[in-house]
């Protein structure tokens, strides 16, 4: 059976665990009353409207 001779270090057990995680850009779209870019199915911090309601008081 086989069995590692030496200890693993951390860095390179991180290393090799490090290589399935990566970090993807959030995917924006334009809000459809004042066209900034937001998140998908969120309230626009800008205008504060949710499908084309107003959810949120926004002072200007």
């Amino acid at each position: 059976m086989a069995v590692p001779k030496r200890k693993t270090s951390k860095a390179r057990r991180d290393k090799r665990r490090a290589s399935n995680i990566k970090m993807n850009a959030p995917h924006l779209v334009e809000c459809p009353s004042c066209h900034e870019k937001k998140m998908p199915h969120h309230v626009c911090l800008n205008c504060g409207k949710y499908n084309g309601a107003e959810v949120l008081a926004v002072e200007e």
